[in-house]
């Protein structure tokens, strides 16, 4: 999205958002007991259809289930998420549908966790879940709309993330602190805004493992 798109709202409003929604930390506790039972059960952690099947059932119960068609316009489709431009507010809603947690849903909180650690300004805020345009149940995410004038550069993308203690690897592929490794932070995914600072609006975050690489080509339709 660019400042021709609305330019009547006003970049201070993004310093409005709440950051972790209660919901999320409801919806983690959920997500964990069924990987808890599974594994005394089965002792696998493969149980992801199992939690989404109980966060839609959980959802649903407790008034958290959404209609998209009270969120806003339809913008766009990325690898993972439908975006949607709210008809009221300064903000755009992500129907996440969870592709990038692999076999359980435990990675998808994380993420969102660090998320908001490391990119607080543009902070994603768990709403709810609803169904999204191909029927699959998804997480709800809120996010300030960022008035931007371009898309951020490669090579100033590298120089923010060394800034926050990140360090490329693999010839930039990634860039990891130890704690966790982002993937994904290419110029489509970083929008500079008028404030002449950088909005990681859409990254994929892990816990670092070495693994990580494998998992993220294996769940990223770039590498299918």
């Amino acid at each position: 999205m660019n400042e021709s798109r609305t330019q009547r709202l006003s970049q201070d409003d993004k310093f409005n958002e709440n950051g972790i929604c209660e919901i999320l930390e409801q919806a983690e506790t959920v997500a964990r007991g069924v990987l808890k039972s599974v594994q005394e059960i089965a002792g696998t952690t493969n149980c992801k259809g199992v939690q989404i099947a109980q966060l839609t059932k959980w959802a649903k119960l407790n008034g958290f289930w959404l209609d998209i068609k009270d969120l806003g316009s339809y913008e766009d489709r990325g690898s993972e998420n439908e975006v949607y431009l709210s008809f009221t507010e300064n903000c755009v809603y992500k129907l996440n549908d969870f592709r990038y947690s692999d076999d359980n849903l435990m990675p998808f909180f994380e993420r969102i966790k660090a998320h908001n650690q490391y990119f607080p300004y543009c902070s994603y805020a768990l709403i709810g879940f609803a169904e999204n345009r191909n029927g699959k149940s998804c997480a709800v995410l809120r996010q300030s709309y960022i008035i931007s004038n371009r898309e951020a550069t490669n090579e100033e993308i590298a120089k923010e993330l060394i800034k926050l203690g990140f360090l490329p690897q693999m010839n930039e592929e990634y860039y990891s602190n130890g704690i966790h490794d982002i993937f994904d932070a290419s110029p489509n995914n970083v929008l500079v805004g008028i404030d002449g600072n950088l909005y990681f609006i859409d990254t994929i975050i892990y816990k670092t493992d070495m693994n990580n690489v494998d998992t993220y080509h294996s769940q990223s339709p770039k590498f299918r």
